[in-house]
């Protein structure tokens, strides 16, 4: 099959490229506008570089696209489908440009089908075509009386009239709900729906214990999908026979509670959460009548305007978006269902993807990022080696120092996984190259050092992250000797390793910075991770030593006793899904006040207290110690067994209470 695609670099578009290189065969052209080849490369890593994939110079807002006349006659009659994904997404955007873009926009992508004999014409609309129809909408509705509470909504409304009027071929309409960012990897590259709410959800974690019961009233009903979804669902329906002059509903089934929504983003993000919710009939009829006129009336013209203006943008909050939180129809989508029928294509639930779509906003998308000015001014223009790069603290620490204008340099065993993460940052606009390397091999160490001194013009900053951790208690460890080998090559000889071949460099420049990422756990002494700890306490002790002597010669340290964060190294653990953690974003925050600010040392209130116990009361430490040994049993790996067990309430009072500390 032969294809014709606009909008592929579009957020819902590029995937949809990658699900058709995956899944289908054939030539895929796609229209780009004239000096924007670079923005196709830049995603041209989620289809592999497919040479499949051909560039088309044209122009949605000109007729027939704007394409040359003869490329259209040397691919008259060769092209099976063409899928019209370009168009404005945005709410907040003028009249003019709606109609540019979204109705003009698909009058020229029609031309242009016709023009090529396309069989087929896919467009995607949006439920925004439904206007304010209260009540259910199924997939075979259209022109219902319903009116259109922005430019946006008729818009979409009028370029799905324009296909089911004009179209000269068979066509097919898909109307996907509020999309999301991926289900597997959290990828969005937009604030908008929800997203504009999660800078709330960032103070709420930052402000109150997650602990802490709240209540809300209700706050009406939205429908949100994963973009993964609304890819892999419009490829299997475009390619089902028998499906044309239909409409397609891509949306959740079950309408969503805003409240629902915002609690299930509040858990992933580790905030204090609902115990009790006011989510009912009765409120969502009073977001409808009394709430959602009100929004509409703040996004207005007036006092409210004048009053709330201001705090919405503090807020990052466009009042425009306030008018459409609560949805007044909702969405059928069964015939959607039944077609997607054993395809293994089912819309997610959220609860199962959010945990996701926080990280990557936290990590990517968080307005403070780039708002850190201080920071910027710090690590812009610098070259930063951070290690373990592709997962965890690592990876987060260097989308975000990329994100500031740094260069960074990623080191980590696994080359395919670097590789995807230089992609992700370079299609970010950053810079950023891979070194693949196994710190726990010394001549490998030796080997990237001699690299890094051959490529690279000077190494500013060294961010020690790669790290092993083995949770096992001694009367389990005797025949083990070897996890303490492990660790201590990793954690200790690795990282030292790499620093003493980097410093010299750093000391002939008279400036460098080393960041060490340590552990609580070297403060507070838990049981169970002696050779973790004892690894980390090395790399402490080595790293305290040689601050004194290398500080005449402008290098210097910073060791964080970082606490428990959320990262694939405690995972075995299964008790710690339910323990108070914090984020890689979080863990990255820290990082980032180590590079800008060079302290000795960053410590958490809890290890610091855990420190002063060992050293004013070791007996009582050691004996609140033991009793925690006795409360948390050796993990299933650490025993040999699959079987997880899940915490007592005991065990996360106790974990509530240390917070951050390793059990």
């Amino acid at each position: 099959m032969t294809y014709f695609v606009t909008g592929a670099t579009g957020f819902i578009g590029r995937r949809f490229i990658a699900e058709l290189v995956e899944r289908r065969t054939g030539d895929i052209h796609v229209l780009v506008r004239s000096g924007s080849e670079p923005k196709l490369e830049r995603y041209a890593y989620l289809w592999d570089h497919s040479p499949r994939v051909k560039p088309v110079t044209g122009e949605l807002t000109e007729e027939g696209l704007g394409v040359a006349e003869e490329w259209v006659a040397d691919h008259s009659g060769t092209i099976e489908h063409v899928f019209h994904l370009a168009a404005s997404y945005d709410m907040t955007a003028s009249a003019d440009q709606n109609d540019r873009l979204n109705l003009d926009g698909t009058m020229h992508a029609l031309q242009l089908a016709g023009n090529v004999k396309a069989e087929r014409f896919h467009h995607v609309s949006s439920i925004a075509a439904a206007g304010d129809f209260a009540g259910t909408f199924t997939e075979d509705m259209f022109e219902e009386g319903q009116g259109f509470p922005s430019d946006y909504h008729r818009t979409k409304f009028g370029s799905e009239k324009l296909v089911r009027e004009t179209a000269t071929m068979p066509w097919r309409v898909y109307r996907p709900a509020v999309v999301v960012g991926d289900s597997v990897t959290g990828e969005i590259d937009k604030i908008d729906g929800p997203y504009y709410f999660l800078p709330l959800l960032k103070m709420l974690r930052n402000a109150l214990p997650p602990w802490l019961p709240l209540a809300a009233a209700g706050l009406g009903r939205t429908n949100v999908v994963p973009v993964d979804y609304v890819a892999r669902a419009m490829d299997e329906l475009a390619h089902k026979p028998g499906l044309d002059n239909r409409a397609f509903h891509l949306v959740n089934p079950e309408p969503q509670s805003n409240l629902d929504l915002i609690d299930t983003f509040a858990r992933a993000a580790g905030a204090a959460h609902l115990a009790v919710s006011l989510d009912n009939d009765l409120t969502d009829n009073v977001a409808e009548k009394i709430v959602g006129p009100l929004m509409a009336r703040t996004a207005g013209s007036g006092p409210g305007r004048t009053i709330s203006r201001p705090v919405l943008a503090r807020m990052g909050i466009p009042p425009e978006v306030l008018s459409h939180l609560h949805m007044p129809t909702i969405f059928d989508a069964t015939a959607t269902l039944a077609e997607l029928e054993g395809s293994g294509i089912e819309p997610p639930a959220l609860a199962t993807y959010a945990p996701v779509l926080w990280e990557y906003w936290e990590e990517h998308l968080d307005p403070a990022i780039r708002a850190d000015s201080a920071t910027r001014a710090a690590v812009e223009g610098q070259t930063i080696v951070v290690t373990g790069a592709t997962s965890g603290i690592g990876r987060s620490t260097a989308i975000r120092l990329a994100a500031l204008g740094a260069s960074v340099v990623l080191v980590a065993r696994g080359a395919e996984d670097l590789q995807r993460t230089v992609d992700e940052i370079r299609a970010e606009g950053g810079s950023a190259s891979a070194y693949p390397c196994d710190l726990s091999d010394l001549d490998s160490v030796d080997a990237l050092v001699k690299d890094l001194e051959r490529d690279l013009d000077g190494i500013d900053v060294l961010v020690n992250s790669a790290g092993r951790s083995i949770r096992r208690s001694l009367r389990l460890s005797y025949d083990r000797f070897h996890d303490f080998e492990r660790t201590m090559q990793l954690n200790y000889f690795g990282a030292i390793r790499l620093m003493m071949g980097l410093t010299p460099g750093m000391a002939h420049r008279k400036r460098g910075h080393v960041v060490n990422i340590s552990s609580i756990g070297v403060q507070t002494n838990p049981p169970r991770f002696s050779a973790y700890i004892a690894s980390k306490a090395a790399l402490d002790s080595w790293t305290r030593v040689v601050s004194s002597e290398l500080f005449d010669r402008g290098v210097t340290f910073t060791t964080i006793h970082m606490p428990l964060v959320r990262t694939p190294m405690i995972a075995p653990t299964k008790l710690y899904d339910a323990f108070p953690t914090i984020s890689p974003a979080q863990a990255a925050d820290l990082v980032l006040k180590a590079v800008r600010d060079k302290p000795h040392e960053i410590n958490t209130l809890g290890g610091t207290a855990g420190e002063l116990g060992h050293a004013v009361a070791p007996r009582m430490a050691f004996r609140v110690l033991n009793r925690a040994y006795h409360l948390f049993p050796d993990s299933a790996a650490a025993r040999g067994s699959s079987a997880g067990t899940s915490a007592t309430r005991a065990q996360r009072t106790l974990a509530s209470i240390l917070k951050g500390v390793h059990w």
